[in-house]
């Protein structure tokens, strides 16, 4: 089994702000420049795909959050080792696992160390295109 992932993003709908309301990640994240196209993508061509959240680790497309404010620049330490190991019991079961990174440039030093440091990351592929989505 397979799957893609992309990191979140700052952009976000804020008519859901401080509502309480919960909603799939394709609702919450609005960015037309990465994540909108990213997860458009995945289900075109009917692909398992997920979101890595700051906060919540591995958001799967059928799961509902909150709105909130994360930023990757305020993990503390002890929220990096809940992450990380958010990410490793989540993805267990996936032989592949596609870590969607349009940019190097802009491709947070969170997200590098967290591929660096999990035990799955024989199985992490880096991919720039959602044209390699398939």
């Amino acid at each position: 089994m397979k799957i893609f992932i992309t990191y979140c993003s700052a952009k976000k709908n804020d008519s859901l702000k401080g509502t309480g309301i919960e909603v799939t990640p394709d609702v919450l994240y609005i960015s037309k420049n990465r994540i909108q196209p990213f997860m458009e993508t995945c289900k075109q061509k009917g692909v398992r795909w997920a979101i890595f959240s700051d906060l919540y680790g591995i958001w799967l497309p059928e799961e509902e959050h909150a709105w909130y404010e994360k930023s990757p620049n305020n993990v503390t330490e002890s929220e990096f080792k809940a992450l990380l190991e958010n990410f490793d019991n989540r993805l267990k079961e996936f032989d592949e696992i596609y870590f969607y990174r349009p940019s190097p440039v802009y491709f947070h030093s969170l997200y590098k160390r967290l591929l660096d440091e999990t035990q799955l990351r024989e199985r992490v592929r880096l991919f720039s295109s959602i044209m390699d989505i398939k």
